[in-house]
């Protein structure tokens, strides 16, 4: 007996693709749709067994929300991912967001269809050499370069971020509260909240930090 599927993928033709395949076998597509973010309100209305969900940039882990919206309100529809393993964490940020399976983009249809069967019995659906390979990814994720800019950058609040640049620039505290319109006494607070959280001792330090780091890119795009 075929599965009932609601099939919805960032690219329409993928979508439509997919969903031809499975009909073809035998199985029961009852809406196919884009993009993904349509996937929940497609769920609620047709009541599927099985959503199957074509991700274009896993590794980008906020497209998963639909996920969590799909296991919240209708719990007993099994979401079944489809997209890249290029960033294995983001096979890792399914499982995490409620997706009882996840396949590779380019594997074989009777693939998919096995996944899609599983996930119907309650279980869970993912070949074991990509579980293993995103956790070991996980387990020892390799340094992004903006990884140390942007883990500092989110301790600085806006106010601080300014004065960063400033004193990047070489300004003095006299020169930092006239060029931002404020007390010397709040200027010399906000340097020394800078050179805090960033661990260093001077000014001189602090700006070293955040031209290794990249820091300085960071904040200048903000």
């Amino acid at each position: 007996m075929g599965v009932r599927i609601v099939v919805v993928d960032d690219h329409r033709l993928q979508a439509e693709a997919l969903a031809t395949a499975l009909q073809l076998r035998g199985h029961r597509v009852l809406a196919v749709g884009t993009p993904v973010a349509a996937a929940a309100e497609l769920v609620a209305h047709r009541r599927p067994e099985v959503c199957v969900l074509g991700v274009a940039h896993p590794e980008d882990h906020a497209c998963f929300d639909v996920v969590r919206r799909i296991r919240r309100d209708r719990p007993e529809v099994g979401v079944v991912v489809t997209g890249g393993v290029g960033s294995l964490t983001g096979v890792a940020a399914a499982f995490r967001a409620g997706a009882a399976g996840y396949v590779r983009q380019d594997e074989r249809i009777e693939v998919m269809e096995r996944a899609l069967t599983r996930v119907r019995a309650g279980e869970a659906a993912v070949a074991p050499e990509l579980l293993q390979a995103a956790f070991r990814q996980l387990m020892r994720p390799v340094p992004e370069p903006d990884d140390e800019a942007v883990r500092l950058l989110r301790l600085l609040t806006r106010r601080e971020v300014q004065v960063l640049l400033r004193i990047a620039e070489g300004e003095d505290t006299r020169e930092i509260a006239a060029g931002m319109a404020i007390a010397p006494s709040t200027a010399r607070t906000h340097v020394q909240r800078v050179l805090m959280k960033l661990g260093a001792r001077t000014r001189l330090e602090a700006a070293a930090v955040a031209a290794r780091t990249g820091l300085l890119d960071q904040a200048g795009q903000g």
